[in-house]
């Protein structure tokens, strides 16, 4: 059946019963004014277009009992009007969740600044009670950048000794810092760390 001229009645019978053609005889007269509307009330060309699918989808989907609406063109526009305050306050909760997460994680960004300041200085304590050779080596490690090769051969030792002083040194700081910190700083630390 082609349709010539618009007869929204004679569509809609064709198109409960399935037919491709009045689907989109209907589509194609109503796109561009639900497209505005949502253009208008959205302000995304993406979304506009999206609500055009949506709402027709859901014209599709309801395509048999769309012959017993006596006003279509009313119908239409309120589920397109419906469509849009839905997507309005979906938008809506995304931009307030996203402020509230915002919100929550400014303050756990301060604070991790300052934990970090204080496992700084907690370091840096623990550093300082390994003993002078354990201390040494350590720091031509980790702050130096050295291997063990390097430093055995700059303190003329054997790489196997470096290893076990480095091995000590660790650990010892590793249980320094554990005793004096609490339990939310590092779960704190260990957020922003990993």
């Amino acid at each position: 059946m082609e349709f010539n001229t618009y007869n929204e009645r004679e569509l809609l019978l064709s198109l409960a019963k399935g037919n491709d053609n009045a689907f989109a005889s209907v589509f194609h007269h109503y796109r561009h004014r639900i497209y505005a509307i949502a253009f208008r009330l959205l302000g995304s060309a993406s979304q506009a277009e999206d609500t055009v699918q949506d709402v027709f989808l859901k014209m599709w989907l309801k395509r048999q009992e769309l012959h017993e609406i006596s006003h279509f063109k009313a119908y239409l526009f309120t589920v397109t009007r419906n469509h849009i305050f839905t997507s309005l306050k979906l938008l809506a909760r995304e931009q307030l969740m996203e402020s509230e997460l915002s919100a929550a994680v400014v303050p756990h960004v301060k604070d991790a600044a300052i934990i970090h300041k204080e496992y700084e200085q907690i370091l840096q304590n623990a550093i300082a009670q390994l003993s002078p050779q354990q201390e040494l080596i350590y720091k031509l490690s980790r702050e130096h950048g050295l291997k063990r090769n390097e430093i055995a051969d700059r303190l003329q030792l054997s790489p196997e000794t470096i290893k076990v002083h480095l091995a000590n040194a660790t650990r010892s700081i590793r249980a320094f810092c554990l005793a004096r910190m609490d339990l939310n700083t590092l779960l704190l630390l260990l957020w922003f760390c990993c």
